[in-house]
Protein backbone atom coordinates (compact mmCIF):
# COMPACT_ATOMS: atom_id res chain seq x y z
CA UNK A 1 0.00 0.00 0.00
CA UNK A 2 1.11 3.55 -0.65
CA UNK A 3 0.81 6.50 1.69
CA UNK A 4 -2.57 7.99 2.42
CA UNK A 5 -3.42 10.75 -0.10
CA UNK A 6 -2.57 14.09 1.43
CA UNK A 7 -6.08 15.50 1.08
CA UNK A 8 -7.47 12.55 3.06
CA UNK A 9 -5.14 12.90 6.06
CA UNK A 10 -7.10 15.84 7.47
CA UNK A 11 -9.85 16.29 4.91
CA UNK A 12 -11.90 19.45 4.72
CA UNK A 13 -15.67 19.10 4.71
CA UNK A 14 -15.89 20.06 1.02
CA UNK A 15 -13.67 18.35 -1.57
CA UNK A 16 -13.88 19.56 -5.17
CA UNK A 17 -12.27 17.56 -8.00
CA UNK A 18 -11.45 19.19 -11.29
CA UNK A 19 -9.28 18.50 -14.31
CA UNK A 20 -9.08 18.23 -18.05
CA UNK A 21 -11.26 15.54 -19.63
CA UNK A 22 -9.79 12.06 -19.71
CA UNK A 23 -7.67 12.48 -16.56
CA UNK A 24 -9.79 10.17 -14.39
CA UNK A 25 -11.37 12.97 -12.36
CA UNK A 26 -14.64 11.11 -11.77
CA UNK A 27 -12.85 7.89 -10.79
CA UNK A 28 -10.63 9.73 -8.28
CA UNK A 29 -13.63 11.59 -6.83
CA UNK A 30 -15.57 8.33 -6.48
CA UNK A 31 -12.59 6.54 -4.91
CA UNK A 32 -12.18 9.40 -2.44
CA UNK A 33 -15.85 9.35 -1.44
CA UNK A 34 -15.69 5.56 -1.04
CA UNK A 35 -12.52 5.77 1.09
CA UNK A 36 -14.14 8.31 3.42
CA UNK A 37 -17.30 6.17 3.73
CA UNK A 38 -15.25 3.08 4.54
CA UNK A 39 -13.67 5.03 7.40
CA UNK A 40 -17.14 5.40 8.89
CA UNK A 41 -18.02 8.86 7.56
CA UNK A 42 -21.34 9.88 6.04
CA UNK A 43 -20.51 11.13 2.55
CA UNK A 44 -22.46 12.82 -0.24
CA UNK A 45 -20.95 12.57 -3.74
CA UNK A 46 -22.46 14.94 -6.30
CA UNK A 47 -21.79 15.98 -9.89
CA UNK A 48 -23.18 18.72 -12.11
CA UNK A 49 -21.00 17.77 -15.06
CA UNK A 50 -23.18 17.78 -18.23
CA UNK A 51 -21.29 14.68 -19.35
CA UNK A 52 -21.20 13.04 -15.93
CA UNK A 53 -20.63 9.31 -15.77
CA UNK A 54 -21.04 8.81 -12.03
CA UNK A 55 -23.67 6.14 -12.70
CA UNK A 56 -21.31 4.12 -14.85
CA UNK A 57 -18.29 4.41 -12.55
CA UNK A 58 -20.27 3.56 -9.40
CA UNK A 59 -22.30 0.88 -11.16
CA UNK A 60 -25.72 2.11 -10.07
CA UNK A 61 -28.58 4.33 -11.24
CA UNK A 62 -28.53 7.87 -9.84
CA UNK A 63 -30.87 10.84 -9.90
CA UNK A 64 -30.87 14.53 -9.00
CA UNK A 65 -31.70 13.63 -5.39
CA UNK A 66 -29.16 11.60 -3.39
CA UNK A 67 -29.44 7.82 -3.47
CA UNK A 68 -27.50 5.21 -1.45
CA UNK A 69 -24.65 3.55 -3.34
CA UNK A 70 -24.98 -0.26 -3.13
CA UNK A 71 -22.03 -1.90 -1.41
CA UNK A 72 -20.88 1.36 0.18
CA UNK A 73 -22.61 2.00 3.53
CA UNK A 74 -22.61 5.68 4.41
CA UNK A 75 -22.19 6.85 0.78
CA UNK A 76 -24.95 8.57 -1.15
CA UNK A 77 -24.61 10.11 -4.60
CA UNK A 78 -26.52 12.51 -6.84
CA UNK A 79 -26.19 13.32 -10.51
CA UNK A 80 -27.59 16.80 -11.15
CA UNK A 81 -28.40 17.44 -14.81
CA UNK A 82 -27.35 21.06 -15.53
CA UNK A 83 -29.89 21.38 -18.35
CA UNK A 84 -32.74 20.36 -16.06
CA UNK A 85 -31.34 22.63 -13.35
CA UNK A 86 -31.22 25.48 -15.88
CA UNK A 87 -34.87 24.89 -16.85
CA UNK A 88 -35.89 25.02 -13.18
CA UNK A 89 -33.76 28.11 -12.66
CA UNK A 90 -35.38 29.86 -15.63
CA UNK A 91 -38.85 29.12 -14.31
CA UNK A 92 -37.87 30.34 -10.85
CA UNK A 93 -36.86 33.67 -12.37
CA UNK A 94 -39.61 34.01 -14.98
CA UNK A 95 -42.54 32.42 -13.15
CA UNK A 96 -43.42 35.42 -10.97
CA UNK A 97 -43.80 37.60 -14.07
CA UNK A 98 -46.25 35.36 -15.92
CA UNK A 99 -49.62 37.07 -16.07
CA UNK A 100 -48.11 40.35 -14.86
CA UNK A 101 -46.09 41.28 -17.94
CA UNK A 102 -47.03 41.04 -21.62
CA UNK A 103 -46.26 37.62 -23.16
CA UNK A 104 -43.65 39.12 -25.50
CA UNK A 105 -41.80 40.59 -22.50
CA UNK A 106 -41.84 37.25 -20.69
CA UNK A 107 -40.57 35.58 -23.88
CA UNK A 108 -37.75 38.13 -24.05
CA UNK A 109 -36.72 37.34 -20.47
CA UNK A 110 -36.77 33.60 -21.24
CA UNK A 111 -34.58 34.22 -24.28
CA UNK A 112 -32.01 36.03 -22.16
CA UNK A 113 -32.00 33.00 -19.88
CA UNK A 114 -31.44 30.48 -22.68
CA UNK A 115 -27.67 30.66 -23.03
CA UNK A 116 -24.62 28.86 -21.71
CA UNK A 117 -24.20 31.16 -18.74
CA UNK A 118 -27.63 30.21 -17.39
CA UNK A 119 -26.51 26.58 -17.33
CA UNK A 120 -23.39 27.57 -15.41
CA UNK A 121 -25.32 29.67 -12.92
CA UNK A 122 -27.89 26.90 -12.45
CA UNK A 123 -25.06 24.44 -11.75
CA UNK A 124 -23.57 26.85 -9.26
CA UNK A 125 -27.00 27.24 -7.68
CA UNK A 126 -26.89 23.51 -6.91
CA UNK A 127 -23.36 23.88 -5.50
CA UNK A 128 -24.43 26.88 -3.42
CA UNK A 129 -27.18 25.04 -1.61
CA UNK A 130 -24.74 22.28 -0.64
CA UNK A 131 -21.96 24.70 0.29
CA UNK A 132 -23.78 27.38 2.22
CA UNK A 133 -27.14 26.01 3.33
CA UNK A 134 -26.52 24.02 6.55
CA UNK A 135 -29.86 22.23 6.25
CA UNK A 136 -29.02 20.85 2.80
CA UNK A 137 -26.15 18.68 4.10
CA UNK A 138 -26.97 18.40 7.81
CA UNK A 139 -26.97 14.59 7.65
CA UNK A 140 -23.48 14.14 6.10
CA UNK A 141 -19.91 14.67 7.26
CA UNK A 142 -18.32 15.33 3.88
CA UNK A 143 -19.47 16.56 0.48
CA UNK A 144 -17.39 15.41 -2.51
CA UNK A 145 -17.99 17.33 -5.74
CA UNK A 146 -17.05 15.59 -8.99
CA UNK A 147 -16.94 18.96 -10.76
CA UNK A 148 -15.57 22.26 -9.50
CA UNK A 149 -16.91 25.66 -10.53
CA UNK A 150 -14.71 27.01 -13.31
CA UNK A 151 -12.95 30.35 -13.28
CA UNK A 152 -15.50 31.27 -15.96
CA UNK A 153 -18.39 30.74 -13.51
CA UNK A 154 -16.65 32.52 -10.65
CA UNK A 155 -15.91 35.58 -12.79
CA UNK A 156 -19.55 35.68 -13.85
CA UNK A 157 -20.77 35.63 -10.26
CA UNK A 158 -18.40 38.39 -9.18
CA UNK A 159 -19.65 40.96 -11.70
CA UNK A 160 -20.94 43.85 -9.56
CA UNK A 161 -23.91 44.35 -11.88
CA UNK A 162 -25.18 40.95 -10.82
CA UNK A 163 -26.07 42.46 -7.45
CA UNK A 164 -27.65 45.67 -8.79
CA UNK A 165 -31.01 46.54 -10.29
CA UNK A 166 -29.44 46.95 -13.74
CA UNK A 167 -31.36 44.05 -15.27
CA UNK A 168 -34.67 45.55 -14.14
CA UNK A 169 -33.91 48.92 -15.69
CA UNK A 170 -31.96 47.85 -18.78
CA UNK A 171 -34.02 48.76 -21.83
CA UNK A 172 -31.36 48.01 -24.46
CA UNK A 173 -31.93 44.27 -24.33
CA UNK A 174 -28.19 43.72 -24.72
CA UNK A 175 -27.45 42.47 -21.25
CA UNK A 176 -25.67 39.21 -20.68
CA UNK A 177 -26.51 39.65 -17.00
CA UNK A 178 -29.91 38.17 -17.88
CA UNK A 179 -28.94 34.79 -16.42
CA UNK A 180 -28.17 36.58 -13.15
CA UNK A 181 -31.58 38.20 -12.85
CA UNK A 182 -32.50 35.97 -9.95
CA UNK A 183 -29.32 36.50 -7.99
CA UNK A 184 -30.45 39.46 -5.94
CA UNK A 185 -32.83 37.27 -3.95
CA UNK A 186 -29.95 34.83 -3.29
CA UNK A 187 -27.18 37.33 -2.70
CA UNK A 188 -26.46 36.17 0.86
CA UNK A 189 -26.45 32.47 -0.12
CA UNK A 190 -24.14 33.01 -3.09
CA UNK A 191 -21.76 35.31 -1.26
CA UNK A 192 -21.47 32.73 1.52
CA UNK A 193 -20.82 30.05 -1.13
CA UNK A 194 -17.99 32.06 -2.64
CA UNK A 195 -16.59 32.57 0.85
CA UNK A 196 -16.74 28.81 1.49
CA UNK A 197 -14.85 28.09 -1.73
CA UNK A 198 -12.08 30.46 -0.66
CA UNK A 199 -11.90 29.15 2.94
CA UNK A 200 -9.05 26.59 3.31
CA UNK A 201 -10.62 25.31 6.53
CA UNK A 202 -13.78 24.28 4.68
CA UNK A 203 -12.81 23.54 1.07
CA UNK A 204 -10.02 21.78 -0.83
CA UNK A 205 -9.74 21.84 -4.60
CA UNK A 206 -8.07 18.71 -5.99
CA UNK A 207 -6.56 18.96 -9.46
CA UNK A 208 -6.51 15.61 -11.27
CA UNK A 209 -3.96 15.16 -14.04
CA UNK A 210 -1.82 12.53 -15.72
CA UNK A 211 1.97 12.41 -16.12
CA UNK A 212 1.84 13.92 -19.61
CA UNK A 213 3.23 17.25 -20.80
CA UNK A 214 -0.03 18.61 -22.21
CA UNK A 215 -2.10 17.40 -19.24
CA UNK A 216 0.22 19.02 -16.70
CA UNK A 217 0.27 22.23 -18.72
CA UNK A 218 -3.53 22.37 -18.58
CA UNK A 219 -3.51 21.57 -14.86
CA UNK A 220 -1.19 24.52 -14.25
CA UNK A 221 -3.49 26.81 -16.24
CA UNK A 222 -6.45 25.67 -14.13
CA UNK A 223 -4.47 26.05 -10.90
CA UNK A 224 -3.50 29.62 -11.73
CA UNK A 225 -7.01 30.61 -12.87
CA UNK A 226 -8.64 29.28 -9.71
CA UNK A 227 -6.03 30.91 -7.45
CA UNK A 228 -6.89 34.19 -9.16
CA UNK A 229 -10.55 33.47 -8.37
CA UNK A 230 -9.75 32.96 -4.68
CA UNK A 231 -9.54 29.15 -4.53
CA UNK A 232 -5.97 28.68 -3.34
CA UNK A 233 -6.25 25.60 -1.09
CA UNK A 234 -5.32 23.02 -3.71
CA UNK A 235 -3.84 19.55 -3.99
CA UNK A 236 -2.65 17.53 -6.99
CA UNK A 237 -3.41 13.94 -7.95
CA UNK A 238 -1.23 12.37 -10.63
CA UNK A 239 -3.32 9.54 -12.00
CA UNK A 240 -2.11 6.59 -14.06
CA UNK A 241 1.60 6.52 -13.14
CA UNK A 242 3.39 3.68 -14.92
CA UNK A 243 5.74 1.71 -12.61
CA UNK A 244 9.26 3.12 -12.91
CA UNK A 245 11.32 0.01 -13.67
CA UNK A 246 13.60 -1.42 -16.34
CA UNK A 247 11.72 -2.97 -19.26
CA UNK A 248 12.52 -4.57 -22.60
CA UNK A 249 9.11 -3.87 -24.13
CA UNK A 250 9.41 -0.87 -26.49
CA UNK A 251 5.91 0.41 -25.66
CA UNK A 252 6.58 0.29 -21.93
CA UNK A 253 9.96 1.95 -22.39
CA UNK A 254 8.46 4.74 -24.46
CA UNK A 255 5.70 5.30 -21.93
CA UNK A 256 8.24 5.55 -19.11
CA UNK A 257 10.37 7.99 -21.09
CA UNK A 258 7.40 10.28 -21.76
CA UNK A 259 6.37 10.13 -18.12
CA UNK A 260 9.84 11.09 -16.90
CA UNK A 261 10.01 13.95 -19.38
CA UNK A 262 6.62 15.29 -18.29
CA UNK A 263 7.50 15.18 -14.59
CA UNK A 264 10.81 16.91 -15.25
CA UNK A 265 8.95 19.81 -16.89
CA UNK A 266 6.22 20.29 -14.29
CA UNK A 267 5.52 23.98 -13.60
CA UNK A 268 6.78 25.35 -10.26
CA UNK A 269 3.29 26.35 -9.10
CA UNK A 270 1.99 22.84 -9.71
CA UNK A 271 5.08 21.19 -8.24
CA UNK A 272 4.57 23.15 -5.02
CA UNK A 273 1.18 21.51 -4.36
CA UNK A 274 0.86 18.53 -2.05
CA UNK A 275 0.79 15.58 -4.46
CA UNK A 276 -0.70 12.09 -4.40
CA UNK A 277 0.21 9.46 -6.99
CA UNK A 278 -2.22 6.83 -8.30
CA UNK A 279 -0.73 3.94 -10.29
CA UNK A 280 -1.82 2.78 -13.72
CA UNK A 281 -4.21 -0.11 -13.19
CA UNK A 282 -4.74 -3.14 -15.39
CA UNK A 283 -8.20 -1.85 -16.30
CA UNK A 284 -10.23 1.28 -15.64
CA UNK A 285 -11.68 1.10 -12.11
CA UNK A 286 -15.45 0.56 -12.18
CA UNK A 287 -17.80 -0.27 -9.31
CA UNK A 288 -16.94 -0.16 -5.62
CA UNK A 289 -14.52 -3.10 -5.85
CA UNK A 290 -12.62 -1.56 -8.75
CA UNK A 291 -12.51 1.86 -7.11
CA UNK A 292 -11.04 0.32 -3.97
CA UNK A 293 -7.92 -0.48 -6.01
CA UNK A 294 -7.22 3.25 -6.37
CA UNK A 295 -7.45 4.12 -2.66
CA UNK A 296 -7.19 1.24 -0.20
CA UNK A 297 -7.28 1.58 3.57
CA UNK A 298 -3.69 2.79 3.46
CA UNK A 299 -3.86 4.76 0.24
CA UNK A 300 -3.47 4.09 -3.48
CA UNK A 301 -3.05 0.47 -4.46
CA UNK A 302 0.34 -0.28 -5.97
CA UNK A 303 -0.07 -3.96 -6.71
CA UNK A 304 -2.63 -4.06 -9.50
CA UNK A 305 -3.07 -7.58 -10.81
CA UNK A 306 -1.28 -8.26 -14.07
CA UNK A 307 -2.18 -10.85 -16.65
CA UNK A 308 -0.72 -11.63 -20.05
CA UNK A 309 -3.67 -11.90 -22.45
CA UNK A 310 -3.44 -12.07 -26.21
CA UNK A 311 -4.71 -8.65 -27.39
CA UNK A 312 -5.68 -8.41 -31.04
CA UNK A 313 -6.98 -5.37 -32.93
CA UNK A 314 -10.68 -5.67 -33.59
CA UNK A 315 -12.02 -6.52 -37.02
CA UNK A 316 -14.21 -4.03 -38.81
CA UNK A 317 -11.86 -1.06 -38.52
CA UNK A 318 -9.78 0.73 -41.13
CA UNK A 319 -6.52 2.73 -41.15
CA UNK A 320 -6.51 6.51 -40.86
CA UNK A 321 -4.66 6.82 -44.18
CA UNK A 322 -7.63 5.42 -46.09
CA UNK A 323 -9.99 7.96 -44.52
CA UNK A 324 -7.62 10.85 -45.31
CA UNK A 325 -7.24 9.61 -48.91
CA UNK A 326 -11.00 9.78 -49.41
CA UNK A 327 -11.36 13.21 -47.78
CA UNK A 328 -8.54 14.56 -49.95
CA UNK A 329 -10.48 13.64 -53.09
CA UNK A 330 -13.17 16.20 -52.17
CA UNK A 331 -10.64 19.02 -52.61
CA UNK A 332 -12.27 21.30 -50.03
CA UNK A 333 -14.56 21.42 -47.00
CA UNK A 334 -14.53 21.37 -43.20
CA UNK A 335 -13.18 18.53 -41.08
CA UNK A 336 -13.99 18.67 -37.37
CA UNK A 337 -12.51 16.45 -34.65
CA UNK A 338 -14.89 16.16 -31.72
CA UNK A 339 -15.04 14.15 -28.52
CA UNK A 340 -14.33 14.06 -24.80
CA UNK A 341 -11.31 16.02 -23.61
CA UNK A 342 -8.06 14.09 -23.45
CA UNK A 343 -8.72 11.68 -26.33
CA UNK A 344 -6.19 13.21 -28.73
CA UNK A 345 -8.35 15.47 -30.90
CA UNK A 346 -5.63 18.11 -31.27
CA UNK A 347 -2.97 15.67 -32.48
CA UNK A 348 -5.35 13.97 -34.92
CA UNK A 349 -6.51 17.32 -36.32
CA UNK A 350 -2.87 18.34 -36.79
CA UNK A 351 -2.04 15.01 -38.48
CA UNK A 352 -4.98 15.22 -40.91
CA UNK A 353 -4.22 18.86 -41.76
CA UNK A 354 -0.53 18.14 -42.31
CA UNK A 355 -1.25 15.14 -44.53
CA UNK A 356 -3.70 17.12 -46.66
CA UNK A 357 -1.22 20.00 -47.01
CA UNK A 358 1.58 17.61 -47.97
CA UNK A 359 -0.67 16.41 -50.82
CA UNK A 360 -0.74 19.93 -52.22
CA UNK A 361 -4.02 21.21 -50.76
CA UNK A 362 -4.58 24.61 -49.16
CA UNK A 363 -5.35 23.87 -45.51
CA UNK A 364 -6.33 26.03 -42.54
CA UNK A 365 -5.88 24.31 -39.15
CA UNK A 366 -7.58 26.05 -36.26
CA UNK A 367 -9.10 25.45 -32.83
CA UNK A 368 -11.86 26.85 -30.65
CA UNK A 369 -10.31 25.18 -27.59
CA UNK A 370 -8.54 27.77 -25.40
CA UNK A 371 -6.39 25.00 -23.92
CA UNK A 372 -5.19 23.56 -27.25
CA UNK A 373 -1.71 24.00 -28.68
CA UNK A 374 -2.08 23.14 -32.36
CA UNK A 375 0.87 25.35 -33.33
CA UNK A 376 3.16 23.24 -31.12
CA UNK A 377 2.09 20.03 -32.88
CA UNK A 378 3.03 21.01 -36.44
CA UNK A 379 6.16 22.31 -38.05
CA UNK A 380 6.59 24.46 -41.13
CA UNK A 381 4.42 22.77 -43.77
CA UNK A 382 3.87 24.37 -47.18
CA UNK A 383 0.23 25.23 -47.77
CA UNK A 384 -0.74 24.87 -44.10
CA UNK A 385 -2.03 27.90 -42.18
CA UNK A 386 -2.25 27.42 -38.42
CA UNK A 387 -4.36 29.68 -36.21
CA UNK A 388 -6.11 29.78 -32.87
CA UNK A 389 -9.33 31.63 -32.25
CA UNK A 390 -8.08 34.01 -29.54
CA UNK A 391 -10.91 34.75 -27.09
CA UNK A 392 -9.33 38.01 -25.88
CA UNK A 393 -8.91 39.44 -29.36
CA UNK A 394 -12.34 38.36 -30.55
CA UNK A 395 -14.01 39.68 -27.39
CA UNK A 396 -12.35 43.08 -27.72
CA UNK A 397 -13.56 43.47 -31.31
CA UNK A 398 -17.09 42.34 -30.51
CA UNK A 399 -17.33 44.54 -27.39
CA UNK A 400 -16.29 47.58 -29.40
CA UNK A 401 -19.05 46.87 -31.93
CA UNK A 402 -21.68 46.54 -29.20
CA UNK A 403 -20.59 49.75 -27.49
CA UNK A 404 -20.77 51.60 -30.80
CA UNK A 405 -24.26 50.29 -31.56
CA UNK A 406 -26.18 49.57 -28.36
CA UNK A 407 -24.31 52.09 -26.24
CA UNK A 408 -24.77 55.03 -28.59
CA UNK A 409 -27.99 56.27 -26.97
CA UNK A 410 -27.11 55.51 -23.34
CA UNK A 411 -26.11 58.08 -20.74
CA UNK A 412 -22.75 57.88 -18.97
CA UNK A 413 -24.06 55.60 -16.20
CA UNK A 414 -25.73 53.30 -18.71
CA UNK A 415 -22.58 53.04 -20.80
CA UNK A 416 -20.56 52.22 -17.69
CA UNK A 417 -22.90 49.38 -16.79
CA UNK A 418 -22.93 48.11 -20.37
CA UNK A 419 -19.12 48.09 -20.39
CA UNK A 420 -19.14 46.05 -17.19
CA UNK A 421 -21.72 43.69 -18.64
CA UNK A 422 -19.49 43.11 -21.66
CA UNK A 423 -16.71 41.94 -19.33
CA UNK A 424 -18.79 38.88 -18.49
CA UNK A 425 -17.72 35.47 -19.86
CA UNK A 426 -20.92 35.27 -21.93
CA UNK A 427 -19.56 38.00 -24.21
CA UNK A 428 -16.55 35.80 -24.89
CA UNK A 429 -18.82 32.91 -25.92
CA UNK A 430 -20.57 35.07 -28.51
CA UNK A 431 -17.33 36.57 -29.84
CA UNK A 432 -15.67 33.16 -30.19
CA UNK A 433 -18.73 31.82 -31.95
CA UNK A 434 -18.54 34.55 -34.62
CA UNK A 435 -14.91 33.61 -35.28
CA UNK A 436 -15.89 29.93 -35.44
CA UNK A 437 -18.47 30.75 -38.13
CA UNK A 438 -15.92 32.76 -40.15
CA UNK A 439 -13.43 29.90 -39.99
CA UNK A 440 -15.99 27.36 -41.20
CA UNK A 441 -16.73 29.65 -44.18
CA UNK A 442 -13.08 29.30 -45.28
CA UNK A 443 -13.88 25.71 -46.26
CA UNK A 444 -15.32 27.00 -49.54
CA UNK A 445 -11.85 27.65 -50.90
CA UNK A 446 -9.83 24.81 -49.42
CA UNK A 447 -9.76 22.58 -46.36
CA UNK A 448 -10.49 23.80 -42.86
CA UNK A 449 -9.55 21.37 -40.09
CA UNK A 450 -11.05 22.38 -36.74
CA UNK A 451 -9.72 20.96 -33.51
CA UNK A 452 -12.83 21.68 -31.50
CA UNK A 453 -13.22 22.21 -27.78
CA UNK A 454 -14.35 19.43 -25.43
CA UNK A 455 -17.85 18.10 -25.97
CA UNK A 456 -19.99 20.37 -23.82
CA UNK A 457 -18.38 23.59 -25.00
CA UNK A 458 -18.56 22.53 -28.62
CA UNK A 459 -22.25 21.74 -28.41
CA UNK A 460 -22.90 25.14 -26.87
CA UNK A 461 -21.25 26.70 -29.91
CA UNK A 462 -23.30 24.56 -32.28
CA UNK A 463 -26.51 25.29 -30.38
CA UNK A 464 -25.73 28.98 -30.70
CA UNK A 465 -25.99 28.72 -34.48
CA UNK A 466 -29.78 28.74 -34.25
CA UNK A 467 -30.15 31.41 -31.56
CA UNK A 468 -27.22 33.68 -32.38
CA UNK A 469 -29.19 35.88 -34.78
CA UNK A 470 -31.41 36.98 -31.90
CA UNK A 471 -28.35 38.21 -30.01
CA UNK A 472 -27.21 40.07 -33.11
CA UNK A 473 -30.60 41.73 -33.43
CA UNK A 474 -30.39 42.88 -29.81
CA UNK A 475 -27.06 44.56 -30.48
CA UNK A 476 -28.42 46.32 -33.58
CA UNK A 477 -25.90 44.74 -35.94
CA UNK A 478 -26.51 43.03 -39.25
CA UNK A 479 -26.42 39.24 -39.27
CA UNK A 480 -23.00 38.18 -40.63
CA UNK A 481 -23.20 36.04 -43.75
CA UNK A 482 -20.90 33.42 -42.20
CA UNK A 483 -23.30 33.00 -39.26
CA UNK A 484 -26.39 32.90 -41.45
CA UNK A 485 -24.98 30.03 -43.52
CA UNK A 486 -23.26 28.14 -40.69
CA UNK A 487 -25.87 25.52 -39.86
CA UNK A 488 -26.58 24.59 -43.49
CA UNK A 489 -22.84 24.12 -43.99
CA UNK A 490 -22.48 21.99 -40.87
CA UNK A 491 -25.42 19.84 -41.96
CA UNK A 492 -24.07 19.30 -45.49
CA UNK A 493 -22.18 15.95 -45.45
CA UNK A 494 -20.39 16.90 -48.66
CA UNK A 495 -19.01 20.05 -47.02
CA UNK A 496 -18.52 19.15 -43.33
CA UNK A 497 -17.13 15.87 -42.05
CA UNK A 498 -17.33 15.36 -38.31
CA UNK A 499 -14.86 12.84 -36.92
CA UNK A 500 -15.75 11.61 -33.43
CA UNK A 501 -12.60 10.74 -31.49
CA UNK A 502 -12.60 8.33 -28.55
CA UNK A 503 -10.43 5.95 -26.60
CA UNK A 504 -11.27 2.26 -26.21
CA UNK A 505 -12.59 2.78 -22.68
CA UNK A 506 -16.09 2.88 -21.21
CA UNK A 507 -16.44 6.58 -20.39
CA UNK A 508 -14.98 8.07 -23.62
CA UNK A 509 -16.97 5.63 -25.79
CA UNK A 510 -20.29 6.22 -24.06
CA UNK A 511 -19.81 9.98 -23.93
CA UNK A 512 -18.96 9.93 -27.64
CA UNK A 513 -22.17 8.00 -28.27
CA UNK A 514 -24.15 10.73 -26.50
CA UNK A 515 -22.33 13.33 -28.59
CA UNK A 516 -23.22 11.49 -31.80
CA UNK A 517 -26.88 11.38 -30.74
CA UNK A 518 -26.85 15.12 -29.98
CA UNK A 519 -25.28 15.87 -33.35
CA UNK A 520 -27.94 13.82 -35.12
CA UNK A 521 -30.67 15.76 -33.30
CA UNK A 522 -29.03 18.91 -34.65
CA UNK A 523 -29.13 17.43 -38.17
CA UNK A 524 -25.40 16.60 -38.30
CA UNK A 525 -24.41 13.02 -39.13
CA UNK A 526 -20.90 11.95 -37.97
CA UNK A 527 -18.69 10.93 -40.89
CA UNK A 528 -16.56 8.42 -38.96
CA UNK A 529 -15.33 7.45 -35.51
CA UNK A 530 -11.62 7.28 -34.63
CA UNK A 531 -10.59 4.96 -31.79
CA UNK A 532 -7.31 6.60 -30.82
CA UNK A 533 -4.19 5.55 -28.89
CA UNK A 534 -5.07 1.86 -28.93
CA UNK A 535 -2.69 -0.43 -27.08
CA UNK A 536 -4.45 -3.40 -28.68
CA UNK A 537 -3.01 -2.34 -32.02
CA UNK A 538 0.60 -2.19 -30.76
CA UNK A 539 1.37 -5.82 -29.91
CA UNK A 540 2.87 -4.83 -26.56
CA UNK A 541 4.27 -7.68 -24.45
CA UNK A 542 4.43 -5.78 -21.16
CA UNK A 543 2.04 -7.57 -18.80
CA UNK A 544 0.31 -4.44 -17.47
CA UNK A 545 -0.05 -2.80 -20.89
CA UNK A 546 -1.18 -6.10 -22.44
CA UNK A 547 -3.89 -6.41 -19.80
CA UNK A 548 -5.10 -2.91 -20.62
CA UNK A 549 -4.95 -3.78 -24.34
CA UNK A 550 -7.13 -6.82 -23.76
CA UNK A 551 -9.65 -4.66 -21.88
CA UNK A 552 -10.06 -2.49 -25.00
CA UNK A 553 -11.62 -5.25 -27.09
CA UNK A 554 -15.26 -5.00 -25.93
CA UNK A 555 -15.31 -1.21 -26.38
CA UNK A 556 -13.86 -1.38 -29.90
CA UNK A 557 -16.48 -4.01 -30.66
CA UNK A 558 -19.20 -1.80 -29.19
CA UNK A 559 -18.23 1.09 -31.48
CA UNK A 560 -18.00 -1.11 -34.57
CA UNK A 561 -21.25 -2.98 -33.98
CA UNK A 562 -23.43 -0.32 -32.40
CA UNK A 563 -22.34 3.26 -32.95
CA UNK A 564 -20.56 3.87 -36.23
CA UNK A 565 -20.67 2.92 -39.89
CA UNK A 566 -16.96 3.68 -40.28
CA UNK A 567 -14.36 3.11 -37.58
CA UNK A 568 -10.68 4.02 -37.75
CA UNK A 569 -8.25 2.37 -35.32
CA UNK A 570 -5.10 4.37 -34.48
CA UNK A 571 -2.38 2.69 -32.37
CA UNK A 572 -0.55 4.26 -29.46
CA UNK A 573 2.83 5.33 -30.87
CA UNK A 574 6.15 4.92 -29.12
CA UNK A 575 7.39 8.22 -30.55
CA UNK A 576 5.19 11.28 -29.90
CA UNK A 577 3.76 12.42 -33.27
CA UNK A 578 5.26 15.91 -33.61
CA UNK A 579 6.25 17.85 -36.72
CA UNK A 580 5.46 16.95 -40.30
CA UNK A 581 7.23 13.58 -40.29
CA UNK A 582 5.77 12.47 -36.96
CA UNK A 583 2.24 13.47 -37.93
CA UNK A 584 2.51 11.73 -41.31
CA UNK A 585 3.68 8.62 -39.43
CA UNK A 586 0.50 8.84 -37.34
CA UNK A 587 -1.65 8.92 -40.48
CA UNK A 588 0.24 5.95 -41.94
CA UNK A 589 0.22 3.90 -38.72
CA UNK A 590 -1.69 0.64 -38.35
Amino acid sequence: MGELPNFLIHPTRNLFFTGKGGMGKTSVACATALALARRGARVLLVSTDPASNLDEVLGCDLAATPRPVPGAPGLTAANIDPEQAAAAYREEVVGPYRGLLPPETVASIEEQLSGACTVEIAAFDAFARLLADPQATADVDYVVFDTAPTGHTLRLLKLPAAWTGFIQNNVTGTSCIGPLAGLQAKQTLYEESLAALADPARTTLVLVSRPEVSALREAERTRSELVDAGMANQALVLNGLFPDADTVDPMAGALLARQREALAQIAPGLAALARSDVPLLARSPMGTDGLAQMFGDGGPATGAARTIPDPEPSAGTEPLARLVDEMAEAGRGVIMTMGKGGVGKTTLAAAIATSLANRGHRVHLSTTDPAAHVDAAVGDVAGLEVSRIDPEVETAVYSAEVMAAAGADLDEAGRALLEEDLRSPCTEEIAVFRAFARTVADGQDGFVVLDTAPTGHTLLLLDAAESYHREVERTHNDLPEAVRTLLPRLRDPDFTRVLIVTLAEATPVHEAARLAADLRRAGIEPHAWIVNQSLAATGTTDSLLAARASAEAPFIREVVDGFAQRVVLVPWLAEPPMGSDGLEALVASR
